[in-house]
């Protein structure tokens, strides 16, 4: 019988916690989580990171005076023998990487896993846990006020519950995988979620993620200068982007700029105060120092859409059919096999650089899509079930 998980009080000495890294750091795997803030800041204000394996799981403080934290993060970073397991970890990982500059590694994600495994596009902790363990998880500390200190044990209890139920979670699902073959499905996207470059914030590509109806150089040249300016506003300040200013607004000045800077009074979203303060007077030098995008810098096709008129619409739906089939049949969500961006591509004729037709993809569903695109295979109704069939042209 499996003895109890020994759970630790808060760590908050750089003793017990070089002691429990050097223990976790002969384990196979570890559970991590974390707990943060960051509604009123740009980076992410760290409160409590949880960490465990199969025998014992603690919570740290990372507040705690004079805490050492380079033997947690030696094991996240450097550690490449021991596997670092997340639950949904985009922002667990950033918080990583703004500490370290690398990103844990290798990693295992399970929200990405229970996609392989058809339980969901995105399903939520709490529902993998009830499903593959068996507990309903106390959702009562989901909105507390991390930063507060002192913590209460309900807080400490269920911040350590999220990597006791991953540590039982993770050995289930990877038996699950090994049993359907779809492990392997997995690596590139792990491989992906892994990539230092996602969790880079450099002011030279804030632009990109802000929506913009024009394409013409200059409007765009005028967005990067002025989404890079507020992108190091914001890290000055160590406020969110949306509190210096909103991307709508941001979208608005790189299309109609002011010719002056009065002419901020009368912007949609900014006080009237911008028109004669420094901040207005930053942004006024960012758009004067705006240059027209560069033709290697404009957006690609992909980016903005293949451009596939009705037909290829048509043709693009049809794909997406086919894959709500194919996902359904092969028990997989929809979402890791592909995107709806990669589906559009391949109706507008791409062949190239897609995932679609490599590897797993090409053979759940690829092959089958390039056959539906270039004429072997149809839609039919059968008995009033759907059911696809091959041509004449691919016979």
């Amino acid at each position: 019988m499996r003895r109890a998980m020994h759970i630790h009080p808060l760590i908050t000495d750089s003793e017990s916690l070089k002691s429990l890294c050097d223990r976790l750091a002969q384990s196979d795997f570890v559970a991590v989580d974390t707990e943060f803030m960051r509604e009123n800041s740009y980076w992410p204000d760290l409160c409590l990171i949880q960490i465990g394996d199969r025998e014992e799981a603690a919570a740290i403080d990372p507040k705690a005076e004079g805490l050492d934290l380079t033997p947690l993060l030696d094991l996240l970073v450097n550690n490449e023998d021991v596997l670092k397991v997340f639950h949904a970890g985009g922002q667990d990982i950033e918080i990583v990487y703004n500490l370290t500059g690398k990103t844990p590694h290798p990693l295992f994600d399970t929200q990405i896993a229970a996609m392989a495994l058809g339980l969901g596009e995105q399903v939520g902790y709490s529902n993998l846990v009830e499903s593959l363990v068996g507990k309903t998880l106390d959702k009562g500390a989901r909105f507390t006020d991390w930063a507060r200190r002192p913590l209460d044990k309900r807080q400490i209890d269920y911040a350590i519950g999220d990597v006791t139920h991953l540590a039982t979670l993770f050995p289930k699902m990877l038996e699950r995988l090994r049993r359907t073959g779809r492990g392997a499905w997995l690596d590139e996207e792990m491989e992906r979620i892994a990539d230092p470059s996602n969790y880079e914030n450099d002011p030279d590509l804030a632009w990109k993620r802000v929506r913009i109806s024009s394409r013409k150089a200059d409007v765009l040249g005028r967005l990067k200068a002025l989404a890079a300016w507020r992108e190091n506003e914001a890290k000055s300040k160590n406020l969110p982007r949306g509190r210096i200013m909103k991307d709508e607004t941001l979208a608005d000045i790189a299309s109609h700029p002011p010719s002056g800077q009065e002419g901020l009074a009368r912007v949609r979203g900014l006080s009237p105060a911008w028109a004669g303060n420094d901040i207005g007077g930053r942004l006024m030098a960012a758009l004067a120092s705006a240059a027209p995008l560069p033709p290697e810098e404009m957006p690609g096709r992909e980016e903005r859409g293949p451009g596939l008129g009705k037909e290829g619409a048509l043709v693009a739906d049809l794909l997406k059919l086919l894959l709500k089939i194919r996902a359904r049949e092969g028990n997989v969500a929809a979402r890791l096999i592909a995107r709806s961006e990669e589906l559009e591509l391949l109706a507008a004729g791409r062949r190239e650089g897609l995932s679609i037709l490599d590897g797993w993809r090409y053979e759940e569903f690829g092959r089958d899509a390039l056959d539906l695109v270039e004429g072997r295979l149809a839609f039919a109704v059968r008995g009033g079930k759907l059911m696809m069939t091959r041509t004449e042209k691919g016979e």
